[in-house]
């Protein structure tokens, strides 16, 4: 994270993870939007009023790495490019700078997301018993799972000092995959999360103001796109000719 955007964040006021607890949203809407880190600066010195930053250890970014899974058949990934209404998402997601480490299965469906996940102690490239079997109870079958993609990022979490919301900004992103890797230092994914879809929240009024529109943008189909030459991304290409664009 470049000096810039430490600057930026230093006037918010500090929640702990702990306080954030309030704030989990396992159960929410999501709404994404993509820009640049240039734009980032200024959106970040206009907010201070509005929201606290997440601290931890009296630093005001955290560092994460995912590894997410599929099936052979890139299952999960196919059903976000088909447009499915009900599909999911499984990784294994650290956080770098407390240690902690879980595995995830997210379930998008009607518009909402909901989230489960149990805590493990680190990556898992090849998922033991207990992996599999929490996996199996989420998706409600079992499923032949392997790593399909690491993914890097550096992110900073804004908590309303009002209402439930949150908003989780993600720079610095990094793809890697079988030896191949993408880099998008550049691109900003910023995520608003809220227990109902609401235009009004001070965050979301700012990036319209900006002229930043709502994106539906997965990082997981981002990443098979650029990294994974077989897979079918008809409905991705607008959002990667954005990409592109945004990153030039």
């Amino acid at each position: 994270m470049n000096r810039e955007l430490i600057n930026a964040i230093e006037d918010f006021q500090p929640i702990s993870l702990q306080e954030m607890d309030e704030v989990k949203l396992l159960n929410r809407t999501d709404t994404k939007f993509v820009f640049t880190k240039s734009e980032l600066a200024s959106l970040l010195k206009d907010s201070t009023n509005d929201y606290k930053v997440l601290t931890i250890n009296n630093q005001r970014y955290s560092t994460y790495k995912t590894l997410y899974f599929d099936t052979p058949e890139h299952e999960f990934y196919l059903n976000h490019q088909k447009g499915k209404e009900n599909r999911f998402k499984v990784r294994i997601r650290k956080y770098i700078e407390s240690s902690l480490c879980f595995l995830e299965v997210k379930n998008k469906k009607k518009g909402r997301t909901l989230k489960k996940r149990i805590a493990i102690s680190d990556f898992q490239t090849d998922l033991d018993k207990e992996s599999c079997a929490f996996i199996s109870q989420c998706l409600n079958e079992k499923k032949e799972l392997y790593p399909s993609l690491w993914n890097s990022f550096s992110r900073i979490t804004l908590v309303n000092q009002v209402l439930k919301e949150r908003l989780t900004i993600d720079t610095d992103l990094t793809f890697e995959i079988n030896g191949k890797t993408k880099n998008l230092p550049n691109l900003v994914i910023a995520e608003v999360k809220q227990e109902r879809v609401s235009r009004n929240t001070p965050l979301v009024s700012k990036l319209k103001a900006r002229q930043i529109r709502p994106t539906r943008m997965s990082k997981y189909c981002i990443g098979c796109v650029f990294l994974k030459d077989d897979l079918k991304y008809n409905s991705f290409k607008e959002k990667m000719l954005t990409i592109n664009k945004l990153t030039a």
